[in-house]
């Protein structure tokens, strides 16, 4: 590039708009450990105690909890905040999403659960994501979703989860917009969602020079979704589905995804859409989300 346009090389590159990069010959990390500490300074809990998990397993917010208003101006801070950080940590992505739900009058719980999650940042500032070199580069995707999450709506939260060799590099939890009648249209709706992020991810790779010869495969756990999606035939038990949600038909036929049956204890893709307790420790890691201390030979942050 230095022999087309006219630049100067600085190095390698080891801050980007709050994010730290350590390169090494054999995996690259990016971390936010400055901006996060920077948060706990500005909210006052630089000596707090660590929590092991951004939301608590039997957590349900709402919007009229009886617990009292609180300043929106604060609340709204905190997870615009929490927001920007999920670029390194997919960890507090359903937390981040879940509380800005809760934008508009929030509530002291609000509040709470969000100091909560800054807990959470707090046990876990040398964490963020790694990239392994001499992976096979080829893109899989995981999609999820929890039905009925949502106490007011009865609506599902989606989630979904790209990786392209070693660690995720494309995540989402999302409310649906319909309330799912059955756990195989949730499941559906879910896939859907993940597909269009699929298509949209292989015109970006083709543009890399990374084209996807082969059928991207989309993990998802359940088997009566997986029949739908194969079933080119209409019939009654998904004529309440909205037809728009049936393009992935389309795409399957079309060679672009691929779903396929994930055990639910491999699924990845949980993290985005509930609370968890003992996995959460587990999908972390299979997210690529590590210690600066566990990688190999450890890195100076």
């Amino acid at each position: 590039m230095m022999m087309k346009y006219e630049m100067t090389d600085l190095g390698l590159l080891h801050h980007f708009l709050g994010m730290g990069v350590v390169q090494t010959r054999s995996n690259i990390f990016i971390h936010q450990r400055k901006y996060a500490s920077s948060l706990l300074n500005t909210f006052g809990l630089n000596e707090c105690k660590t929590v092991t998990t951004p939301v608590a397993a039997t957590e349900k917010l709402t919007k009229d909890d009886g617990s009292g208003a609180t300043s929106e101006k604060q609340y709204r801070s905190i997870v615009g905040s929490l927001l920007y950080l999920t670029a390194t940590k997919p960890d507090i992505m359903y937390a981040s999403s879940l509380l800005a739900r809760f934008m508009h009058c929030p509530t002291n719980k609000n509040y709470g659960t969000a100091k909560r999650v800054l807990r959470y940042i707090k046990g876990t500032l040398e964490y963020g994501l790694e990239y392994v070199k001499g992976k096979n580069a080829v893109l899989i995707g995981f999609c999820d979703s929890d039905w009925g999450g949502s106490i007011e709506d009865s609506k599902s939260t989606s989630g979904y989860a790209f990786s392209f060799g070693s660690g995720v590099f494309s995540w989402a939890s999302v409310k649906q917009n319909c309330v799912a009648l059955s756990t195989a249209e949730l499941e559906y709706i879910s896939a859907l969602e993940a597909t269009a992020q699929t298509i949209w991810l292989r015109f970006v790779l083709e543009d890399f020079g990374e084209l996807q010869t082969e059928a991207t495969p989309l993990q998802c756990d359940n088997t009566s979704a997986i029949a739908i999606t194969k079933n080119s035939v209409f019939h009654q038990k998904t004529k309440h589905i909205d037809r728009r949600y049936h393009f992935i038909k389309d795409a399957l036929q079309e060679g672009i995804i691929d779903l396929v049956y994930c055990p639910t204890n491999e699924q990845l893709a949980e993290i985005f859409i509930k609370p968890l307790a003992d996995r959460f420790n587990y999908l972390r890691s299979m997210l690529g989300v590590k210690s600066a201390q566990d990688l190999k030979g450890s890195v100076d942050l």
